[in-house]
């Protein structure tokens, strides 16, 4: 038997209003911080990413979903949103309109090679949000807020937003190097990743999984004692915005994020739900200086973030926030007889243009079944259609959860419902 492949999901129709409900919500915070929606291809040119992420990072050595197309081209399937977002940014001139900065919002799928563990999967949506073109705290804040007010929006209080400054590239050249002093004499006590990030990225190993115990990683230096005074100044600005709108977070020496393009700002948000599970974090982004450049774009700064709507539901499920399902049947037709189940497909067709949800059995069941039917898919009306019914005209609308029937004309019906 053919099986989903691993490391995907299918999203049922009893769940996917949930999907629909998140997805809307988020959107409507979108809309009040003033961020239009953008769609990019779901497979782009595999140097996008190399270039962008990073080959350094696992995303491009271990996880892309990279082929040759017929022309003999690499492509890779979308592993992250931001990277593409900003190759539209350049290829469609967006830094040319009056209205800067560009605030984008988009809700995709994303696809990585990864193991699957509870609330990751192969193929991920990624809902994510990108500010491009202008460099100031304030607009730092006003992403961070925004995210606070995406997670808040659902009822989630278990909420702790960690941040840092990574500085600009200067300030991580300095930090790079103490970095490697430090981890480099006992370098080999470390994973194979970590051995060989040492001399390439030796920030990617205070982000590694597998040695985050390590007594090392306690001791190891603080970017912030790196920071240069205009990153320091940034920073501090950050934070104090903060502390003015009354966002509480907390500052966390080790949080360098996993991909190259990061400056300044980074933050991650974590649940701290007891049932949320090991894996805490549910969002994460940050500030990017170099990114636009490094991909032939002008010189221009953007900063965003990207949460897993999967992950979303685990931290709803672990503070016990049910999203209720918003769909109802108005009425469900029970017919009696081939003439009424004909009409039925008529009167349906009717009530729909009316704007009512209705539906009928397709299966020629007696009244009983029908009846039951209806009940299943929660059918806040019922009428009984026969030879009768059709003669005189007029049915009984029978409300399902109190058994009160009223007496009214067919023509009528939709107005009746109403």
């Amino acid at each position: 038997m053919i099986q989903i492949p691993r490391g995907t999901q299918d999203i049922l129709p009893k769940d996917s209003y949930k999907w629909q409900f998140i997805e809307d919500t988020l959107i409507d915070v979108c809309e009040k911080y003033n961020y239009q929606e953008i769609r990019t291809p779901i497979f782009e040119s595999t140097d996008l990413f190399v270039r962008a992420v990073g080959d350094t990072t696992d995303i491009v050595n271990k996880e892309m979903y990279t082929f040759k197309d017929k022309g003999d081209r690499s492509m890779t399937l979308r592993p992250e949103g931001t990277a593409p977002v900003v190759r539209s940014y350049i290829e469609n001139k967006m830094y040319g309109d009056p209205n800067q900065p560009i605030k984008v919002f988009y809700n995709q799928p994303m696809f990585r090679y990864e193991r699957q563990q509870k609330g990751r999967y192969r193929q991920f949506v990624q809902f994510g949000v990108e500010a491009i073109g202008v460099e100031d705290p304030l607009i730092d804040v006003e992403i961070l807020s925004m995210l606070m007010a995406f997670y808040e929006s659902f009822g989630l209080k278990d909420l702790e937003l960690h941040i840092n400054s990574i500085g600009d590239f200067d300030s991580r050249k300095e930090y790079q190097k103490a970095l490697q002093e430090h981890f480099r004499p006992s370098i080999d006590e470390f994973c194979s990743d970590c051995q060989s990030r040492i001399d390439s990225n030796p920030m990617r190993i205070l982000d590694c999984k597998k040695d985050k115990n390590h007594p090392l990683m306690a001791t190891a230096p603080k970017i912030t004692d790196y920071l240069n005074e205009e990153s320091l100044s940034y920073y501090e600005k950050v934070k104090s915005q903060l502390d003015k709108i009354g966002i509480k977070y907390v500052e966390d020496p080790n949080l360098v994020r996993g991909l190259d393009y990061y400056t300044h700002t980074a933050f991650e948000l974590m649940s701290t739900s007891d049932g949320f599970g090991s894996i805490t974090t549910l969002a994460g982004g940050g500030r990017y200086n170099g990114l636009v450049e490094m991909l032939d774009g002008p010189k221009e700064t953007g900063i965003g973030f990207a949460l897993s709507i999967e992950r979303l539901l685990l931290a709803l499920e672990a503070e016990g926030i049910e999203i209720k399902n918003p769909h109802t049947l108005d009425l469900y037709v029970v017919t009696i007889g081939e003439e009424a189940r004909d009409y039925a497909s008529v009167l349906l067709s009717r009530l729909r243009k009316n704007k009512l949800t209705v539906d009928m059995d397709y299966k020629a069941r007696g009244v009983g079944a029908q009846f039951r039917d209806a009940d299943r898919k929660g059918a806040t009306y019922t009428i009984v259609l026969g030879e009768n019914e059709l003669e005189t005209g007029q049915v009984k609308l029978k409300h399902m959860a109190t058994g009160e029937e009223v007496e009214t004309s067919i023509e009528n019906l939709g107005e009746a419902i109403k």
